[in-house]
């Protein structure tokens, strides 16, 4: 999986700003494959444990990634104090076996940002390339 790291330093920059809540969003690809795009979303339920995404920007960004022809082909969300792997929780919420969960963990001086299939309570590592 590959991210432009333009959108990853947006996404690190989302997260340090919603602190100390989770931050979430959606990542849409180009015709080639590489993230191109985040689509913020908000943490409707102001938790630093937890996330939900507020429906309506839910629809917005399926719209929007219809619109301009890009895939939404995974989410992220942030841990502020804990490690980039996925909770009990984020492994039993993972209802989208097509997708790719990103998590990106704060709990170090250096943000640590990792790439997951999720798929029936089984969990993947996925290598995760940014690019120019």
């Amino acid at each position: 999986m590959k991210i432009n790291r333009a959108v990853l330093n947006e996404i690190i920059a989302q997260a340090k700003n919603e602190l100390p809540d989770e931050s979430c969003g959606y990542l849409l690809a180009n015709a080639e494959g590489i993230i191109d795009e985040n689509c913020p979303m908000t943490n409707i339920d102001h938790s630093p444990e937890h996330f939900s995404f507020d429906p309506k920007e839910q629809f917005a960004a399926i719209k929007h990634s219809r619109q301009t022809g890009k895939k939404l082909v995974a989410n992220w969300h942030s841990h502020p104090s804990s490690p980039s792997r996925p909770s009990v929780e984020d492994i039993k919420l993972a209802y989208d076996s097509t997708i790719t969960y990103f998590i990106l963990s704060l709990a170090t001086e250096e943000p640590v940002f990792n790439g997951f299939h999720i798929e029936n309570g089984s969990v993947e590592k996925l290598v995760v390339e940014v690019v120019d």
